[in-house]
């Protein structure tokens, strides 16, 4: 079993930024994959950004050139800096490890699919 537990999310004005956090416990050591994940109403939860315990990175072309996946393996933990938010940035933002995001990225992964409760964000003109 693994646990994942994202916070960090709120209330801004476009233009602003917030930095997600996402801490993994429980099963972890077979964990190679972490993604972000954004859900809106009546759409389908959109891959974000990922990122693999050996620091390989993917990013959406909404989140190109404003958002940074990292990753802190000895706090496991993965966090996700947005800069420039845009009202299209709203929505409830899950963390996620599992073919979910490895077969996205490419990459192998060794568990089945967690994910966390998620967290709001609200982005305003």
């Amino acid at each position: 079993q693994v646990q994942l537990v994202e916070s960090g999310g709120g209330s801004v004005q476009a233009g602003e930024s917030l930095r997600l956090s996402c801490v993994i416990s429980g099963d972890i050591d077979n964990i190679n994959v972490i993604g972000w994940y954004r859900q809106t109403l009546g759409k389908d939860r959109e891959l974000v950004a990922g990122i693999t315990r050996l620091g390989k990175t993917y990013y959406s072309n909404s989140a190109w050139g404003r958002f940074t996946v990292s990753r802190d393996n000895a706090k496991d933990a993965v966090f996700l800096q947005m800069n420039s938010l845009e009202s299209g940035d709203t929505g409830i933002y899950h963390c996620n490890t599992g073919p979910t995001t490895a077969e996205t990225m490419g990459v192998p992964e060794d568990v089945y699919d967690y994910w966390g409760p998620g967290t709001q964000v609200t982005v305003s003109h």
